[in-house]
């Protein structure tokens, strides 16, 4: 107990250069907990938005079926199988089917992807229930950032053509009924959304599709002839090993603020056994021994460590519950960059990142502040009293 207060005393009577030191590592404690915080919640909000608006609870797709090869849609299609019509039937499920088609807005031409979903599904986020039309007129539904790449708005007729199950090409006018904002880019850009029916009656594909969405959590995951399952395991491990990059990008600043805060913590510790010698001899001296006299040290440091966590608290506290609610606003250019963040990331600050954060600085503070107290190991009470140190 006694080197504890001794150790508090002289970071007490360090003055100005503790409180440097403290209010140094103070700011690697906040920033470290908001750009942790920053990258948690922008996972989880992508997260969240992609699953909510495109995997639900996965995806049966057709054999032929690859989103990155739009070569592979001419023939990706087949009947739905009796046990996925079940679910559907059931609501459990909602099928897609996806035709390459072009669009001639305002006398140009503009390649999409044509999309056919039940408007009563309510598997998917998607504001389908707007393509239940009564008129003869064939309803779409396209996204903000097709608009704005097509110049098209609501109410407006496009002529569309595509190709049917033959191969021979058919065209029709559509009428946009709806332009979403939705955070998820992989639903919208150069996307239209018409009604399933209308769609296999156009392309002469009835009862067929490409991929099935389940609903969230579901607990099927039969094998299926001519279809393949794709779990959210599969489904977002892209997005994850993106995150998992930008992580441990995150993680080279993370450390650039730690050596800052350590390297100010060490010279700390090596001018003080250096100004501090005498003092050492008369604990010697006094009966301290070589051990306590490396804890006292040693302590020090590590409280530099303590009072920049309290030092934190008071003005990072209410700093990360504001940003926390009101959330990190973003240019409008982070829209083009295909991530479903919106116009806000909401940070998520969680109890194991506050307290890992806060036990991690104060293990590398209390090594780095042992590292120079070695030499007092070594050190004679007789020439630390005559101010030498070997």
């Amino acid at each position: 107990m006694m080197i504890h207060k001794l150790a508090f005393k002289n970071i007490y009577r360090a003055g100005l250069r503790t409180w440097l030191n403290v209010i140094a590592l103070s700011f690697s404690f906040v920033a470290i907990i908001f750009l942790q915080g920053l990258y948690n919640g922008m996972n989880d909000q992508i997260e969240k938005a992609t699953l909510d608006a495109q995997y639900g609870g996965g995806q049966y797709w057709q054999n032929d079926y690859d989103p990155y090869d739009p070569l592979t849609l001419e023939d990706a299609h087949a009947k739905i199988p009796d046990d996925l019509q079940k679910l559907i039937e059931q609501k459990k499920a909602t099928p897609i089917l996806i035709r390459q088609a072009t669009i001639y807005p305002n006398n140009r031409f503009q390649n999409a992807l044509l999309k056919g979903i039940d408007p009563g599904q309510t598997i998917l986020s998607i504001p389908t229930q707007v393509l239940i039309s009564s008129d003869e007129t064939i309803p779409a539904l396209i996204g903000s950032r097709m608009a704005k790449s097509s110049g098209l708005k609501i109410g407006d007729y496009v002529t569309l053509r595509w190709r049917d199950a033959n191969g021979t090409f058919d065209a029709d006018e559509v009428k946009i009924v709806q332009i979403m904002n939705t955070d998820v880019s992989d639903i919208d850009n150069g996307q239209l959304w018409i009604p399933i029916e209308k769609m296999r009656e156009m392309t002469a594909m009835p009862n067929e599709a490409t991929i099935i969405v389940l609903e969230k959590s579901s607990p099927f995951s039969e094998r299926v002839d001519n279809w393949q399952y794709k779990d959210l395991e599969f489904l977002m491990q892209d997005l994850r090993a993106l995150f998992l990059t930008k992580s441990i990008g995150g993680s080279i600043f993370y450390i650039v603020l730690l050596l800052l805060a350590m390297l100010a913590i060490f010279d700390t510790q090596i001018l003080s056994i250096f100004r501090r010698r005498k003092e050492m001899g008369t604990l010697m001296a006094l009966g301290m021994t070589r051990s306590k006299l490396i804890q006292l040290f040693t302590l020090e440091g590590a409280m530099h460590a303590v009072l920049a966590a309290v030092v934190a608290a008071v003005y990072g506290i209410p700093l990360l519950i504001y940003v926390a609610s009101t959330g990190y606003g973003l240019p409008e250019a982070t829209d083009s960059y295909g991530f479903a963040m919106g116009d806000r990331i909401f940070p998520a600050f969680t109890a194991g990142l506050i307290i890992g954060t806060t036990l991690l600085v104060l293990i590398v503070t209390t090594i780095v502040s042992y590292l120079p107290t070695r030499k007092i190991a070594k050190l004679k009470p007789t020439d630390a009293l005559r101010g030498k140190l070997t």
